[in-house]
């Protein structure tokens, strides 16, 4: 995914958005397949699986930015900032329910889980594929050093815009610090000691938090001093993970935790939009995959980062010392990105 990600945002900008997030889900429901098949054959080889799993992340480099630069080609740009809220709320509920599906599935066989995800793959393609879009303006075919050079170009775009380079750095370097969610199986066994129960209600509050902050902004999207409002979200961000790393109690651990995914989310919509809203339809496929690409690093690294420090200081240390990290780099983004610090309706001026 990481190689593929951004070549995969030229090919977006180059075709269609909504072919490649098609082509991306078909990938992913030959790849349940492939886990069906093996599942059946009771295989006790691991390379098959991973070599599926190689495939399922060509798919995801492939669907993820496509999917990022589609709803801007769906709705008008007044509605956009309610879009991306809606999609955001529909995306919490998917975080919310789909464990508890997938357990259910899994219970009545790994066979079960691999078919039904098979078929939500599918019913996703056929739901893509009766969407009408805005249509791009056709580009020529491509030679690899003209593809190369588009890729170079959403790159640069993103570095020559301060409002765009600060939301989406912003959010990689928070995200790094503030990645709590990753060391919730040691809270759950060692500091709260709430068992597996417990671990899934703390799995589950920062999704409740962010789906009722998604829900809020789907009705009442933000519209002034979206700036200020990004950097209070990312400073309630820190507050909230240094509130989870020091508390004892479960009711208290997931207040924190909802304050965390409804903060979290208020600085996704706010962020998502006013890059959608500065990126320009011809660059959007491949700006969305620098976006995703910064979004997978905060998430993946965050969650080494975690473990390493909780390694070498203790658990609670180190989400203390990552909130805190969280508010020394919003204060320092505010310094360094005053556009972005001002940027006040969601039609930016950069």
């Amino acid at each position: 995914m990481v190689l593929l990600t951004l070549p995969a945002g030229e090919l977006c900008d180059r075709l269609s958005p909504r072919r490649l997030a098609i082509a991306g889900l078909a990938l992913q429901s030959l790849c349940a397949v492939a886990f069906l098949i093996l599942s059946l054959g009771q295989s006790s080889a691991l390379w098959p699986l991973y070599g599926v799993l190689l495939i399922v992340g060509v798919a995801r480099a492939l669907a993820e930015p496509a999917e990022q630069a589609l709803l801007p080609f769906l709705v008008p740009a007044e509605r956009l900032p309610r879009a991306i809220a809606a999609a955001s709320s529909a995306w919490q509920m998917a975080v919310i329910a789909g464990p508890a599906l997938g357990g259910l599935a899994y219970a009545l066989g790994a066979n079960v889980a691999y078919a039904v995800c098979c078929i939500a793959f599918l019913l996703a393609l056929l739901g893509l594929a009766t969407l009408g879009e805005r249509k791009l303006a056709p580009i020529k075919s491509a030679t690899l050093t003209e593809r190369i050079a588009r890729v170079a170009e959403g790159i640069e775009f993103v570095r020559s815009q301060p409002v765009v380079l600060g939301a989406i750095s912003l959010d990689l370097f928070a995200v790094l610090l503030g990645g709590a969610t990753a060391l919730l199986p040691i809270y759950a066994r060692d500091i709260l000691k709430v068992g597996p129960i417990g671990l899934g209600m703390l799995r589950s509050a920062p999704a409740v938090g962010a789906c009722l902050v998604a829900l809020f902004q789907a009705r009442y999207p933000p519209q002034k001093r979206v700036g200020f409002k990004l950097f209070s979200a990312v400073v309630v961000f820190g507050i909230a993970t240094v509130a989870f790393a020091l508390s004892k109690a479960l009711v208290g651990s997931l207040a924190a935790l909802v304050v965390i995914g409804a903060s979290d989310m208020v600085s996704v919509n706010v962020r998502s939009t006013l890059v959608q809203l500065t990126t320009p339809d011809a660059v959007r496929g491949r700006v969305s995959a620098v976006n995703m690409l910064f979004i997978g690093a905060s998430s993946e690294l965050g969650a080494f980062e975690s473990g390493v420090v909780a390694s070498m200081l203790g658990t609670v240390p180190a989400v203390v010392l990552g909130g805190i990290g969280t508010l020394v780099v919003a204060a320092v983004w505010m310094a360094a990105f005053p556009a972005l610090r001002r940027a006040d309706l969601v039609h930016p001026t950069v």
